[in-house]
């Protein structure tokens, strides 16, 4: 299994979740983050966790240029999953117009949770969420709509519908052979985040996720696990 990190920048968030490319040594009134999605490869499949932001640079979706710096082209992706729907996490999949939706990946089967679009779908005035995306989603024949609190993608790939970060996050486990790769999302954006067993008020249920940051942490220890740091600026994977 091979872990790539495809990190599309370190950003300056502001209150009204405003992404604007951090400059070195700059100063910022909010918060500073990564985004960055992952690529697992494995024997069967090549495997994107979550899409990052909908940017684009002459006229080319950002995730585009950070997977050609790895060598990989879009139509090598076989799966794309998403843990939630927040607009940092899955406004890669594509762009939208007045009666459609430009798929960046439509080679691709995209795993995303029906609850969290249902619930997302009522956030008209949330600015996490990038709502003429979402709305359009149904548009896409490629799409795998996921109504289980867990279970099985693939054989190597499992699920859980967690919450925590949002109501119906969810995190993934890839296991092949003898290695396991775990993405928490937002429940874990952070290396630190093992550090602090702190509730985030940021969180819709900051206890649960830190109660399920303190689990991990500890199959992770004992299963060795290689667990991926979606925000984390200096860490994004970490071999426990």
């Amino acid at each position: 299994m091979k872990i790539i990190p495809i990190k599309e920048g370190n950003y300056a968030v502001n209150k009204i979740k405003e992404f604007t490319l951090l400059k070195e040594g700059e100063k910022v009134e909010y918060s500073k983050m990564a985004v960055t999605p992952f690529l697992v490869i494995t024997e069967n499949d090549y495997t994107l966790l979550d899409t990052g932001i909908r940017l684009f640079h002459h006229n080319t979706p950002l995730i585009y240029q950070c997977l050609e710096k790895e060598n990989i082209r879009p139509e090598q992706i076989t799966k794309i999953l998403l843990s939630h729907l927040h607009k940092d996490h899955a406004d890669g999949l594509g762009h939208v117009d007045e009666h459609s939706f430009h798929c960046n990946f439509p080679e691709a089967k995209i795993y995303i949770q029906q609850r969290e679009l249902n619930f997302a779908l009522q956030q008209k005035e949330n600015p996490s969420y990038y709502i003429p995306l979402l709305e359009k989603l149904h548009l896409l024949p490629n799409i795998v709509w996921m109504n289980d609190d867990k279970g099985q993608v693939t054989d190597e790939i499992s699920y859980e519908v967690t919450g925590g970060h949002s109501p119906f996050h969810q995190s993934f486990w890839i296991r092949n052979n003898s290695e396991t790769a775990f993405y928490g999302a937002d429940n874990l954006p952070l290396k630190s985040y093992l550090k602090m067993p702190i509730a985030y008020k940021t969180d819709y249920d900051g206890k649960k996720a830190k109660e399920l940051r303190q689990q991990w942490e500890r199959s992770a220890i004992a299963e060795h696990w290689q667990v991926m740091f979606y925000h984390d600026m200096k860490t994004p994977v970490v071999q426990f």
